[in-house]
């Protein structure tokens, strides 16, 4: 019985092209990232505060933030960091959280982390123990940035979606990006909307 005989040109051409299929797959399968996650939960702002920047000094980077009640019955701020595995740890990024049921207080200490060059990155309410809603904001500092840069904020409270939408086209008019919005019940038994807005401010 004859048997067919694969030219040799042919086989390693075989050869070659399963290994180039093989080494495509590998490479790409290395170049999919992969990621590690760290989640924070507390009861006190000023706790989250410190854990933040315990996180990012491992090279964590802040991702999300929600309030909310947990199965053990109390009230938590809870927040979910990530770093690239392949990326070196290091403290690039710092971080400040701000909490407070009054706008006025929010609007300085919003200003105050601007004029230092933290950037807005997420809102949210946290249930306090005085009886009333705490707006939480968290911002980022970039110690590696390029340039440095500064931002100017403004904080819009109101109980109205009419008068939100008023003072949202003012502060649009002059230049202020929406970052945030939150609803929340403010310690005097009301509903309040609270929105944030941002722009950069020219050195």
């Amino acid at each position: 019985m004859l048997k067919t005989r694969v030219p040799f040109p042919m086989t390693a051409v075989c050869v070659a092209v399963i290994g180039i299929v093989f080494g495509t797959f590998a490479i790409a399968q290395q170049s999919t990232p992969a990621f590690d996650y760290r989640v924070l939960a507390t009861n006190k702002t000023s706790t989250m505060e410190k854990e933040l920047n315990e996180a990012a000094q491992s090279g964590f980077r802040f991702d999300h933030a929600m309030g909310g009640k947990t199965a053990f019955g109390g009230s938590e701020v809870t927040t979910v960091m990530s770093k690239n595995k392949s990326a070196p740890s290091s403290g690039r990024y710092a971080y400040k959280l701000l909490a407070t049921s009054k706008t006025a207080t929010m609007q300085k200490e919003l200003q105050d982390a601007g004029n230092e060059g933290f950037d807005y990155k997420d809102q949210t309410v946290f249930d306090s123990a005085f009886g009333g809603d705490e707006v939480v904001v968290i911002l980022e500092l970039d110690r590696g940035a390029a340039t440095k840069s500064r931002y100017e904020y403004k904080l819009l409270s109101t109980s109205k979606t009419s008068t939100m939408q008023k003072e949202l086209q003012e502060a649009g008019d002059a230049g202020f990006k929406f970052v945030g919005v939150t609803v929340s019940k403010t310690a005097f038994g009301g509903k309040e909307m609270v929105s944030i807005l941002r722009k950069e401010i020219a050195e």
